[in-house]
């Protein structure tokens, strides 16, 4: 049964953060870590709340997240220090909002952060598949043999048939080295989709990492071995609270691979 490769999404919305991350993540013996580039446009501020609980008063933080503007960040700068400052393979990724990511330019500028961290030869990159294929294919090019591609998608619009999950993976081979497919799952009925859609790709050639968030999205994480997925994204992140968002920390999924004997 061969292990997965594992990547660490690295946490941190400030280049130092996120190579601090880097250095836990080598610890945790991840083979990729993941830099989401438009992390670096957001600001993280805890609010301090108060909470009455009978005659004791507990304290509670609530987490906001707002944004600076395309301008205010040089992200030529970022990505060279990034790149530079980071021993273990790395990936590249700089989502949009429309699925899910932070980036706060236009499409075009947000071609031209791709277009410079390709330009650091990174061992990873990932490209929406929806992004426009005359775009698409200069990025692949320019990427080259050095540079593999993770052909990606998040859809928004909820959990489709697990036959249609089957299928877009399928219909996207060949856009890239690795298709990865992460849902937005409500219940675990939804999780159970995702689950037997990689099941049904288990005796199937392709390199797919295929994940939820929500409740039970962590499933194909836990047994991404028996299900011959390419990559599993983890994080160095602990919690209870990491189950119920289908994410995992790096550590305790390689437990859980060692209980269950899957390596």
């Amino acid at each position: 049964m061969e292990k997965p490769l594992v990547c660490i999404t690295l946490r941190g919305r400030t280049v130092e953060e996120m190579v601090n991350d880097a250095s836990k993540a080598e610890i945790s013996e991840a083979d990729i870590v993941e830099v989401r580039i438009d992390h670096l446009w957001t600001i993280e501020e805890k609010i301090r709340s108060s909470n009455d609980s009978g005659n004791s008063e507990k304290e509670e933080f609530e987490v906001d997240i707002s944004q600076i503007d395309f301008n205010e960040l040089d992200y030529e700068e970022a990505i060279e220090n990034i790149s530079s400052s980071i021993s273990l393979p790395l990936m590249f990724t700089c989502r949009p909002q429309s699925q899910g990511g932070h980036f706060p330019g236009s499409e075009a500028e947000r071609m031209e952060v791709l277009r410079k961290a390709i330009s650091t030869k990174p061992d990873w990159i990932d490209l929406e598949i929806e992004i426009p294929k005359e775009n698409r294919d200069e990025l692949s090019q320019m990427a080259g043999k050095e540079t593999k591609v993770i052909a990606s998608m998040h859809p928004k619009e909820g959990i489709p048939h697990q036959s249609e999950i089957t299928q877009d993976i399928l219909d996207a081979i060949g856009s890239g080295d690795v298709v990865k497919a992460c849902y937005n799952i409500k219940d675990k009925k939804e999780a159970l989709r995702i689950f037997g859609a990689a099941l049904d790709l288990a005796s199937n050639d392709a390199n797919f990492a295929l994940m939820g968030l929500g409740p039970g999205g962590d499933w194909t994480r836990i047994h991404a071995p028996i299900l011959g997925q390419h990559i599993v994204f983890a994080t160095t992140e602990s919690g209870w609270h990491l189950a119920q968002q289908g994410r995992i920390n790096a550590s305790d999924l390689m437990t859980a691979w060692e209980l269950l004997e899957y390596c």
